[in-house]
Order: C-alpha cells, then sequence, then structure tokens
C-alpha cells in the first residue's frame, strides 16, 4: 500500500462523507464495475452505457490513489500509488476497461482497509487521552472552583468526588477512598489509598509509598478526597505515556527497515522491467497491445502493496492492544526483539520479592509462651527505627493480632551486632551471635544449628534474649511476589529457556528465592557493575536477552540488554524514558502477556511477509510468460493486500492463546 507518511485520512476532511469518504468512495467504485460488467455481459444496451460505467468507477477508485501518487512525484519520488495508476491506465488503453477497474476496486479497498486498521489501532492508543478530565476541582480557602486542568499548578490542593476522574498525578493529603487504577495500570482489581501522614515536606512523588498516590484518569470511589498536586497536566504519567505511544512510529522494526529499503530499490526496477515489456513484441512475435498487456499484467503482479503494509499494521496493532492493558512498548524493534527472546535477567528486590522484608519465622525456645515472646519483641522493636525493626513490629500486629502496650524502654542500638532495651524493668537483647557473646549470655548447639539452617536458606536471623537467656529467634526475608512462581512457569511453558537473578544480595539469599519460585539459576553479591558484566556474558551465549527491573537501580544493566523491560513504571519518570517496555502496573504476572503478544506480532509479520512475497514471487513469473490475465492477477494480488491487513488486525483481539 501508500507507504507515505501523511495522515491517511489528511484528505478527508470537507468530503461528502467525511472521514469514511475514502472508503465510501471505493464501495462506489465496486457498485460501477460490477453494473458496467453486468450490463456488457446480460443485456444488448449500446457499449457506451457499460464504458461510462467503468469510466465513473475509475473516478472512484482511482480519485485517492492519484492524489497520493501526485504528492510523492512532486517529491521526486514512485511509489506503489503510481505503479497502480499506471496499470489501470494502461489497461484503459488496451481496453480492458474492467480489468482496470478491478484492479482500482481491489487496491483502493485495500488503501482503505490499510487506513481502517491504522486509524483503529491509533484510536485505541489516542483513547487514552479521553482518560483526564477537562477540568478540576481547584480548593481555595473554603471555596471550591472549577478550572481547567492546564491551569492547575504545583502544591495546588484539588478535591476529588466519589465516582470521578482525577485530574492530577498527586499525593493525596485528606480522605481514604479505593481508586481504580486500571486505566494506567491495567490492574483489574482498585486499589485502596489512604492519606499520607504529613504534608510537610512531601518527598518527590516517585519516592511516595504507592498506597498514597493517585495518578492523572484513574477513577475515584465511594469516598470524597483531596490531592496535593505533584506533577503539571503535561508533565502526568497519563500525558507521557500518550506522547511515548504515539510517537511509536518512529521506532521502526528491523523488518520494516528491511522492507523500506527493499521499496527503496524495487519500485524503480520494477518501473524499468514493465517498460522494456512493453517492446517485447520487437523479440517475440506478438502485436505492440500483447506486450503492453502483458506488461501491464507484470505491473499489477510485481507491485509489493501487500509488502508495504504488512509490517506496520502489525506493529501498531500490537502496541495499541498492549496499551490497552497497560503496558508501553516502544515501537516496533522493542516488540519484535522480545518476541524472539529466550533469555531473562531479573533483579530481585522488588521484581521477583515483594521489595519489603516479611517476618517469616518465630521460634519460641525453652518452652517460653509463644504469645509473650512475641509481645516482648513488640515492645521493643517498636522503639526503633531500623527498617527491619519496622517490618518485623507491623507482621507481628498484623500477622499474630499483638497489640503495642508501651512496656519497652531505653532503647539503645549497638552497630552491627542488634538492639537491647529493658522490658518490664528486664534486659532484652536482639541480634546476632555476638550480641549474645558479648552480653555473657550462652547459646546452646542446637540454637546456633537453628541459626544456621536460618542463614542458608536466606534469612536473616536473630536471637532473643530475656533476663539474659536465649527465649527465641526471629527471622525476615524479603519473601518473593505471590505471582513469582506462577508467572516463571508461564514464561516457561511460552518458550523461555533462561531466567536468571542477578541481586545485590548474599548467594544464600538468590539461591533460596530461586529455589522457591522456580528460577533457572541466580548470581548474588553482585553491584551493579557486575550486573552488567553477567548481561555482556549472557549476551555473548544467548545473542539476545531482556533485562526485568525497577528502571532505576539497574540502569546501566538495562541499557545493555537487547531489550529493558521496568516494572512498577506508572510511578516513574524514568522507567518511562529509559525502558524498552513499561510495565504500568507493579505486577510481574504482565510479562508473560507482553512477551506471548510480541511472539504473536512476531508471528503475524512472519505470516504477512510470507503471504505478500509469495503472491509476488508466483504471480510474476506466471504473468511474464503470459499463463494467466490482468483480471485473475489483480484478484490475487490485491486479495494478498486485503488478508494482510485483516490478519494484523487479529493482534488488537490477543488475549494470550492466539
Amino acid at each position: 500500500m501508500s507507504n507515505n507518511n501523511n495522515d491517511p485520512h489528511s484528505h478527508s476532511h470537507n468530503l461528502i462523507f467525511g472521514k469514511n469518504t475514502e472508503l465510501h468512495f471505493s464501495i462506489l467504485c465496486g457498485v460501477f464495475l460490477v453494473a458496467g460488467f453486468l450490463i456488457s455481459k446480460l443485456t444488448a444496451l449500446s457499449n457506451w452505457i457499460p464504458f461510462i460505467s467503468y469510466i465513473t468507477a475509475y473516478f472512484f477508485g482511482g480519485y485517492f490513489i492519484t492524489i497520493e501518487a501526485y504528492k510523492k512525484i512532486t517529491k521526486g519520488g514512485f511509489d506503489i500509488d503510481f505503479l497502480m495508476i499506471a496499470a489501470a491506465a494502461g489497461a484503459a488503453y488496451i481496453d480492458s476497461w474492467a480489468e482496470g477497474a478491478l484492479l482500482l476496486f481491489l487496491f483502493s479497498l485495500g488503501h482503505a482497509l490499510e487506513h481502517y486498521a491504522m486509524n483503529k489501532a491509533k484510536k485505541s492508543i489516542e483513547a487514552l487521552s479521553d482518560l483526564s478530565p477537562k477540568t478540576a476541582l481547584l480548593k481555595q480557602g473554603n471555596t471550591l472552583k472549577k478550572i481547567p486542568i492546564e491551569d492547575l499548578k504545583i502544591n495546588d490542593i484539588i478535591v476529588v468526588r466519589p465516582h470521578t476522574k482525577i485530574a492530577a498525578d498527586g499525593v493525596i493529603v485528606t480522605g481514604n477512598s479505593s481508586i481504580n487504577q486500571a486505566p494506567i495500570t491495567g490492574e483489574s482489581m482498585p486499589v485502596d489509598k489512604t492519606a499520607i501522614a504529613s504534608t510537610e515536606h512531601v518527598p518527590e512523588f516517585k519516592n511516595i509509598d504507592k498506597k498514597h498516590i493517585a495518578f492523572t484518569g484513574t477513577i475515584n470511589g465511594d469516598n470524597s478526597i483531596e490531592i496535593q498536586v505533584l506533577k503539571l497536566s503535561k508533565d502526568s504519567t497519563v500525558a507521557r505515556l500518550i506522547n511515548m505511544v504515539s510517537a511509536v512510529e518512529t521506532h521502526k522494526s528491523p523488518t520494516q527497515r528491511l522492507t523500506k529499503k527493499f521499496e527503496k530499490w524495487y519500485v524503480p526496477i520494477v518501473i524499468i522491467v514493465v517498460t522494456l515489456l512493453c517492446f517485447a513484441y520487437f523479440i517475440i512475435d506478438e502485436s505492440f497491445n500483447d506486450s503492453l498487456y502483458r506488461a501491464i499484467t507484470v505491473l499489477v503482479a510485481a507491485s509489493p502493496c501487500a509488502l508495504a503494509i504488512s509490517t506496520p499494521s502489525a506493529v501498531l496493532s500490537g502496541v495499541a492492544r498492549a496499551a490497552q492493558k497497560g503496558v508501553l512498548i516502544k515501537g516496533g524493534k522493542a516488540l519484535e526483539d522480545l518476541g524472539s527472546i529466550t533469555t531473562i535477567a531479573f533483579d530481585k528486590t522488588g521484581t521477583l520479592t515483594e521489595g519489603k522484608p516479611k517476618l517469616t519465622h518465630v521460634i519460641p525456645l525453652n518452652n517460653f509462651d509463644e504469645k509473650e515472646f512475641l509481645q516482648i519483641v513488640l515492645e521493643v522493636e517498636s522503639l526503633s527505627n531500623h527498617p527491619l525493626a519496622k517490618a518485623i513490629a507491623k507482621d507481628i500486629e498484623d500477622l499474630h493480632h499483638i497489640n503495642f502496650k508501651g512496656r519497652a524502654e531505653n532503647i539503645e542500638a549497638i552497630q552491627g551486632k542488634g538492639i537491647v532495651a529493658l522490658y518490664d524493668k528486664a534486659k532484652v537483647s536482639i541480634g546476632n551471635l555476638k550480641l549474645m557473646q558479648d552480653d555473657g549470655i550462652t547459646v546452646e548447639d542446637t540454637v546456633l544449628a537453628q541459626m544456621d539452617s536460618l542463614l542458608q536458606n536466606g534469612h536473616t536471623a536473630m536471637l532473643v534474649a530475656f533476663k539474659n537467656e536465649v527465649i527465641g529467634i526471629i527471622s525476615v526475608m524479603d519473601v518473593p511476589r505471590e505471582a513469582a512462581a506462577s508467572t516463571l512457569k508461564k514464561l516457561t511453558s511460552i518458550g523461555i529457556k533462561r531466567m536468571i537473578m542477578l541481586t545485590g544480595d548474599h548467594q544464600n539469599v538468590g539461591d533460596s528465592i530461586a529455589k522457591q519460585i522456580g528460577l533457572t539459576e541466580a548470581k548474588g553479591g553482585l553491584l551493579p557493575e557486575d550486573k552488567v558484566t553477567e548481561i555482556e556474558k549472557l549476551l555473548a551465549t544467548d545473542g539476545k536477552i531482556a533485562m526485568v527491573g525497577d528502571g532505576v537501580n539497574d540502569a546501566p544493566a538495562m541499557a545493555l540488554s537487547t531489550v529493558s523491560v521496568a516494572m512498577g513504571a506508572a510511578g516513574s519518570d524514568v522507567a518511562l524514558e529509559t525502558a524498552d517496555v513499561a510495565l504500568m502496573s507493579d505486577k510481574i504476572e504482565r510479562l508473560p502477556f507482553v512477551i506471548g503478544l510480541s511472539r504473536a506480532s512476531k508471528r503475524i509479520i512472519k505470516q504477512n511477509l510470507f503471504i505478500s512475497l509469495g503472491v509476488v514471487i508466483i504471480l510474476v513469473p506466471v504473468t511474464i510468460l503470459g499463463l494467466t490475465n490482468i483480471g485473475l492477477a489483480v484478484l490475487f494480488h490485491e486479495g494478498s493486500t486485503v488478508v494482510v491487513v485483516i490478519n494484523a488486525l487479529r493482534l488488537l483481539a490477543y488475549k494470550g492463546n492466539l
């Protein structure tokens, strides 16, 4: 089809059928073609009547094709539109009006379908712009004022009423609600959001706990909330998403670039060959009209119409489908590369794991009461600001339903060892073996064996002593995401052969997580530069690899990988900018979908290339040898274009089992 870069509907303004004029003109071309053919074959009416019908068919079928061919010629180039106009004109010259009209009908129909396919995919993307409300309720003292979202300023306070769209990226400062984030992150369930504890010294948007932030275009639940604006309308997550997806056509896939290069040389060669065939009557015994008929038939057969649209239509449909599911794929290259990946490297923290330590073991010793043991640990750990202490205290309250009573005091942190405090005036020590030894507390060999077992399995284990006796062991660990194991299983089922974890944590931790979720291998103790080295090794052995991380801490390794995939990109400007593929939600279970979609896109691109090139390879020698007529050549050739477009549109309905 046409390979110009103009908006396919730029010529539809002020025309009788509006944006559908091209399709209607094509249909009218078909109507007059059929009418002329039937009149000439089934009636004894004057030849002028079918001739007028064919002329009319030529007008409707050739109108937009001629416009686009003219635009290209004025820029000093020839494209497929020119070849089709030349073929139709040649058919008319040798009095094959029906065949010429059939050519224009099928070509214009393919043109219209191409533009429909591209427009449908683009509309799926442009629909994102409808997510943002046009106005916001600005709070000024005790009054509310409706203003355009473009007029919002940083730190303005907006009020979001129940069941309305949120007008700006920001932090919730008043109220709690359940927010539907599906338009941005693709999450199917609403997410509970709460107000931030203090509005003094609010961190950067990307550093705020996600339970306090709200995105433009997401939908508030049952409660009214107030949001402090942290991003301007033009910088919001949804605005950046729209801009990046809209720019996807500038990132051509390897197949697209190859076909463009091919077309650049192929079209002039076709023109030269067809011109030479016009004079075949000098060499073989046939009339000029016979040679011209053969040349026109070859021209129809050799035109790479289906080839020109086979890849762009599939790429745009694939990218649009991903965007609907909260996945940003930055162009055809990322789409095709991801479809050929068989090796994936994962960051651990926050990617395969929750990214937060969880209380994993509570082991009272020497028949000490478990509830009293947990109460002691809760009271002491609640006084500490250390992240591990906070995680332990939170999980004791949440999982064991024990409440803080304020019975501990005089906490002291011992660097590299643990903490000590008083509980009901008696000393409590929580920490490693060195802390116990310094306090003169005896630790039995059986207890040390339990500690070693936990450490070997990747847990951070701590001894708890009360009144100078060890009363138990607690351990914490950054636990795997609930969906990690099932996600990796799905990845294996769709053809991913190697899955490697790259982590800065101890090797034992990496091995433990890998064993729990079914990873191929884990490499621990890696600094950022070490991860780059590992990626280089994987590229050398496996050719192409994908790196999945948060897009920030792993930036060097991700930049080196064939395809970088960032998770939770909705809250990270860096991830949106740097990653080739961005999962807007923080859900690793989206990964099999996007890889499956990429593979389906790659399959459809291959199918389309096979169809388009196959028809040309078969038709060209057949037409040169004069074994078929122009009507059959038109039917098969233009029919392949229609098939290619429809095949690409299947991606818009991809659900994971195409």
